[in-house]
């Protein structure tokens, strides 16, 4: 019977990590274009990797988020923390658009897929490729983990 009790706790736990936060919370900073802060918490975009802010389409990806959330309200599905200790989420705008999959559908950020295993990001970056949306557009893109690896 404690097993029982153990694992249903442990499960709504879990359920609570990956759930919306009922309370909007406003957007503070925008660090770069997959990391923002609301009150003292940083965000890392979870799903994506963005330019970095010295890499073709950085500053790009960094515009679009400040003009799309910054001083707004926004909704986080919280997915847990990164390894730096960042809360890990979506970010839903007053819209109800995901900013995370705004930014794949625009061409500003590839699907992370060494963390994420999401289909819709899948999709969502094969068809901004095939429309050569933003830094598809480039014929010779370097993906963001790749540009920090050279970079150190």
């Amino acid at each position: 019977m404690n097993v029982r009790k153990t694992i249903i706790a442990l499960m709504i736990v879990a359920g609570a990590i990956y759930t919306f936060s009922n309370r909007a919370v406003e957007v503070t900073e925008v660090i770069d274009g997959d990391s923002i802060v609301v009150g003292s918490e940083q965000v890392r975009l979870a799903h994506i990797d963005a330019p970095e802010w010295n890499q073709p389409f950085g500053r790009q990806a960094k515009e679009f988020v400040m003009g799309n959330c910054l001083g707004w309200k926004v909704r986080l599905k919280r997915m847990g923390k990164d390894q730096y200790g960042r809360t890990l989420a979506e970010v839903i705008l007053p819209d109800g658009r995901n900013l995370n999959q705004e930014l794949v559908r625009e061409g500003l950020a590839w699907h992370y897929r060494r963390y994420s295993h999401d289909r819709f990001y899948q999709e969502l970056e094969h068809e901004a490729r095939a429309k050569k949306k933003g830094l598809w557009a480039d014929s010779y893109t370097i993906a963001p983990w790749e540009w920090r690896r050279k970079s150190q």
